[in-house]
């Protein structure tokens, strides 16, 4: 009896469009200003460990590469394909990737069903290649892949930097713009996927891939609309990784919106709303939030219980925090006497002990680890909000209980201690009101 919803897709039908041993840009170009030469050469500065092969009939060669006039006259084995050329052409070429032996092919080029009736005639046909030749594809209409730990750029622009998150997104720009947040704090991504149209892979395919991956921890998804709801439902009842979902077009001009972007059905936002409920999906209610949850859940354990100290140089900070705190189900519990009384002994007078404790403007690093040491115990977590040029922050956090840290306020002397933070694998949140929210996605 065949499954009540679509199969997956299988992770070997998958694994060579994350980690091919070859590739074949189709459409490659010499013009810089072009995205057939700017892929291309992002293939090759990202270090891509196989061989990359320019398809230009027109070009002898690309980057000091050989052009070849199509893919029946690449001599070697191809595994992946990444097409750039006009969509009338698309499905033919899929035909002859298929029959050349190359199993995955991401379709950038748009003018497919999100430009109206002529373009769906166009993407059925593709849909009808890529079944008929047992070609995986991603796209069309996409911005690409770009896996940093095999390493594979076939997108733009060229990031490196290997992390922890997997991003899916249905725009190119906004899962481009994550994985930028993620290189510039030295976190990186496991993967980046732009699904485009999603012609054929889909977002519960690649949650289910994902779910199996070593390198990802959590999956973070930009989504305008489910392609297939029964499959979607069946991949996010098995994932057990976390899931942060930011799903876009919420309002009726928005859901337009999707309508016209991906040709995506947005639906009704309370159904949406009832499944990330059932399946403790963690919803994003921005891109901030979706970077934010996505880094807490990769980087920082579980909480056991949802009492908070909150440690500052910074009392607006800490009235900041404690308002977010409260509201988001955290308890800012009351500091026990004895530990007043022992840190009354050891801090300046100036210093305000209580809950939030408040070590004030000339605090240094030193004191904040006084403070974590003599009140751990007590407590299920504690925030660290650094709200002055205080160096050696990143010194003296780490151990137990759970440690968050926001720095703010503090300049140049801020910018190396982030830096220093996410060396080691802590992430640092830009905010007490950011910082307390991913924080409460622990709970």
């Amino acid at each position: 009896m065949p499954p009540p919803f679509p199969s997956f897709k299988s992770k070997e039908a998958l694994q060579v469009l994350f980690r091919p041993s070859s590739v074949a840009v189709i459409g490659a170009s010499t013009a810089p200003e072009k995205l057939g030469y700017q892929i291309f050469k992002n293939l090759l500065d990202a270090g891509f460990p196989g061989k990359v092969h320019p398809i230009n009939p027109k070009a002898p060669e690309i980057l000091g590469c050989p052009c070849y006039s199509n893919i029946d006259a690449v001599p070697d084995q191809v595994d992946l394909a990444v097409i750039i050329i006009p969509a009338p052409l698309v499905a033919d070429t899929i035909r002859r990737c298929g029959s050349r032996g190359v199993k995955g092919t991401i379709v950038i080029s748009g003018g497919f069903s999100e430009t109206g009736p002529e373009g769906e005639v166009l993407q059925e046909q593709l849909v009808q290649a890529a079944q008929e030749s047992k070609v995986a594809v991603i796209g069309p209409n996409c911005q690409g892949v770009n896996n940093p730990h095999h390493p594979l750029c076939a997108s733009w622009p060229l990031l490196t930097r290997r992390g922890r998150v997997a991003v899916i997104s249905q725009s190119g720009t906004v899962g481009a713009a994550l994985m930028d947040w993620a290189s510039q704090e030295e976190l990186g991504v496991s993967t980046f996927v732009s699904l485009g149209n999603r012609a054929d892979v889909d977002e519960a395919d690649l949650i289910h891939y994902f779910a199996q991956d070593p390198n990802t921890e959590t999956i973070a998804i930009y989504m305008e609309g489910v392609k297939a709801a029964p499959k979607f439902l069946e991949a996010v009842r098995q994932c057990q990784k976390p899931l942060v979902i930011l799903k876009a077009g919420r309002t009726p001009k928005g859901r337009k919106a999707a309508e016209s972007h991906t040709r995506s059905l947005a639906g009704r936002d309370e159904v949406y709303e009832g499944v990330f409920r059932q399946f403790s999906i963690h919803r994003a209610n921005d891109l901030e939030q979706l970077y934010d949850f996505s880094k807490a859940l990769s980087y920082l354990p579980r909480l056991k219980g949802p009492r908070l100290l909150i440690i500052t140089s910074s009392g607006g900070s800490a009235i900041l925090a404690t308002d977010v705190a409260e509201m988001t189900g955290l308890d800012v519990a009351s500091l026990p006497d004895q530990v007043a009384q022992r840190l009354r002994e050891v801090l300046p007078k100036h210093c305000i002990v209580g809950n939030p404790l408040d070590l004030t403007g000339d605090a240094t690093a030193q004191m904040y680890r006084q403070v974590v040491e003599a009140a751990a115990s007590h407590f299920d977590a504690i925030a660290l909000i650094f709200g002055d040029p205080i160096p050696g922050a990143s010194e003296v956090v780490g151990g137990d209980p759970l440690q968050l840290v926001i720095y703010l306020g503090g300049a140049e002397v801020e910018r190396q201690e982030r830096l220093l933070f996410h060396r080691k694998g802590i992430p640092v949140f830009p905010t007490p009101e950011r910082g307390i929210q991913a924080l409460s996605h622990l709970l």
